[in-house]
């Protein structure tokens, strides 16, 4: 699916996603990221819903986010209870869904320039 493209202040924002792909800025990435409105990480170490642990997630509360967006890939994989236990202590929003929708939701919440911090397994 092609998303189309808001003209908002971010740097980097999902242009599309597709079976095993994501398009950040017109790029084809397919593998894991994390994104936000101002940084991009294409090497991050989780490649898989086993790998949503709280060590490989705790890095994303570095980046101040508002909330941040879990896609798990194909279907929706909730993480270990703890993950969402220690962002609600920190006060962060967390939400876990498919990929295809997390990358529809972060669409959004850039568009409204949302602090938002996304974790993506390739749908």
């Amino acid at each position: 699916m092609k998303i189309t493209e808001d003209k908002n202040s971010a740097g980097y924002i999902i242009t599309g996603y597709g079976d095993g792909f994501i398009s950040v800025n017109e790029v084809i990435y397919q593998q894991s990221l994390i994104i936000t409105p101002e940084k991009l990480v294409t090497d991050w170490v989780a490649t898989a819903p086993e790998d949503l642990t709280l060590k490989n997630l705790q890095q994303l509360k570095s980046w101040d986010p508002e909330i941040v967006i879990i896609g798990t890939g194909k279907k929706q994989v909730f993480p270990e209870p703890e993950v969402m236990f220690w962002f609600s202590s920190q006060g962060v929003g967390y939400e876990v869904m498919d990929t295809a929708a997390a990358c529809r939701t972060v669409s959004i919440l850039m568009s409204e320039n949302r602090t938002v911090v996304a974790a993506l397994l390739p749908p």
